[in-house]
């Protein structure tokens, strides 16, 4: 090797050997240089580890309101919420109630028949349409919302509607790649949390 020339690197198997010139001698001596170490394992379990202690707070939350409103009123927290839609749009029809709610159709006509069993709406047909249903509270159904304990909707709702928009549309962001590396079914996203 002659001198005044630039070294040369050598990648080899996970390190780097850099050759520099020692004297005017004939030969050179390699040192060898590791590369950067990724941050340990456990450092990424401990983040996991806490994200997962939130989820846990935010569920055990939103199950401790369900569990309350059932105790006060007897009715699952999707049944409360569907009552307060249907006191906040008397004459709801089927269709515009499951979209309130965020539900299907049929879900939502099955939640209808089981609040028209227990007296709290009432189901009658439309003056203009004869076809479509519209739903109303009863005064037995209005009773039981009041004593429900709030939001009618749950508390993660009300507390998502809270967030300041940059936080929202982060979180949503960042919620959305859990549920790809989930591969979360998207049918998932109509169940009411009350029923899951």
């Amino acid at each position: 090797m002659q001198l005044g020339h630039c070294p040369r690197r050598i990648a080899e198997q996970g390190t780097i050997a850099v050759q520099k010139p020692v004297t005017k001698a004939s030969h050179s001596l390699t040192v060898n240089t590791p590369l950067p170490t990724p941050s340990p394992p456990s450092l990424k379990q401990d983040d996991a580890t806490r994200v997962l202690l939130q989820f846990r707070m935010v569920f055990g939350a939103v199950r401790s309101h369900f569990q309350k409103q059932e105790q006060a009123v007897g009715l699952g927290g999707a049944q409360v919420w569907a009552l307060s839609v249907v006191a906040a749009q008397p004459g709801i029809g089927v269709g515009q109630l499951a979209q309130a709610l965020n539900i299907r159709q049929p879900t939502a006509s099955n939640m209808l028949k089981a609040l028209l069993k227990r007296g709290l709406v009432v189901a009658h047909k439309a003056d203009h349409d004869r076809r479509a249903v519209q739903i109303s509270l009863t005064v037995e159904g209005q009773a039981l919302l009041d004593k429900a304990p709030g939001p009618p909707a749950g508390v993660l709702p009300a507390a998502l509607m809270a967030l300041p928009p940059e936080t929202l549309t982060r979180l949503e962001h960042d919620l959305q790649v859990l549920v790809g590396v989930l591969a979360a079914d998207p049918k998932a996203a109509q169940t009411p949390l009350a029923d899951l």
